[in-house]
């Protein structure tokens, strides 16, 4: 099983030849989330050798195009390739309105269920949950209702270790209480400690996306430690009044949230079409925030290697 974060599109607003926008794909544990669907999105599924069906689940920030142009052709591929099991839409309501309209004009039945969850804005809400994971949304502080994403992998039951079973005669049935935590007791009536015959599974991990935003201090308790954040950083510190106009974040501001948030790493991204590459707001990023690095197109980031 895996636990990986694979970026496919990092740009911000106008795509280029060799920068996508916003995308990203979580596998987590082999059930993948698409996060963002900009121009492109398909291609760079192909690139990475992604299956399209595999994908159940896409939560969209908010409405600018470079975060949502790719959904529709994604959804219509879909539909092209055959694909019959359902597929869940989580974003701000127009978003339904704009691929009813799609749908409509092209005279399209998907051969699939199509259901949108709409999200509300400025509440902080569960979106999904079941026993391996929980995802929730929150509010971000954009031009427009924009959300953030937060993806908490349930904590894992406590390993067995194997040696324990022939040693104390321990039955089938018994394994999955004692992994829950129970002690066990012997045909003898001995107790034996449950940490006497368990240890502790690996720690879960946890992954939020702040798409578009300005500096929000809002957010610190939601995405507070989590194993990995990415926060937009569109401009270095000497466009911070940019920034604050377009309501976007610098390089800095992303260090702070995540330096204030005590989140564990940090991947920033979302760049303006100005900066060649990253290096300086990587370079800025990293006075205040050391463990940062570059949302690159391409790259894949394996939580177990953070």
């Amino acid at each position: 099983m895996s636990y990986k974060l694979t970026i496919l599109g990092s740009s911000s607003a106008i795509p280029t030849v060799d920068k996508n926008p916003s995308s990203q794909i979580l596998n987590a544990n082999e059930r993948f989330f698409l996060i963002d669907c900009g121009e492109g999105t398909q291609i760079q599924l192909r690139k990475n050798k992604i299956k399209f069906q595999k994908i159940n689940r896409v939560f969209i920030s908010h409405l600018h195009g470079d975060h949502y142009f790719g959904l529709i052709g994604l959804i219509s591929t879909m539909h092209l390739l055959g694909r019959q099991k359902e597929l869940h839409i989580y974003a701000h309501q127009k978003l339904k309105e704009i691929l009813d309209l799609h749908l409509e004009a092209s005279n399209t039945e998907l051969c699939y269920p199509l259901f949108f969850h709409s999200l509300v804005p400025n509440k902080t809400e569960v979106l999904f949950e079941d026993n391996k994971i929980k995802i929730t949304t929150f509010p971000l502080k954009h031009g427009i209702d924009c959300n953030g994403f937060l993806f908490l992998e349930k904590k894992n039951l406590r390993k067995i270790i194997p040696e324990k079973i022939q040693e104390y005669n321990i039955p089938l049935d018994k394994i999955k209480e004692i992994k829950l935590g129970s002690d066990f007791i012997t045909d003898e009536d001995t107790i034996i400690p449950n940490h006497f015959i368990t240890k502790e599974n690996s720690s879960p991990f946890s992954y939020a996306y702040c798409s578009d935003t300005m500096y929000n201090e809002n957010i610190l308790e939601v995405i507070n430690s989590v194993t990995l954040l990415y926060h937009e950083a569109t401009f270095l510190e000497n466009r911070k009044d940019r920034a604050k106009q377009t309501y976007h974040s610098t390089a800095v501001d992303a260090a702070l949230i995540a330096k204030k948030a005590k989140v564990k790493n940090l991947i920033i991204g979302h760049f303006s079409q100005r900066y060649s590459n990253g290096d300086q707001l990587l370079s800025e990023s990293r006075q205040i925030f050391p463990r940062t690095q570059i949302a690159l197109q391409g790259r894949i980031v394996d939580f177990s290697e953070l």
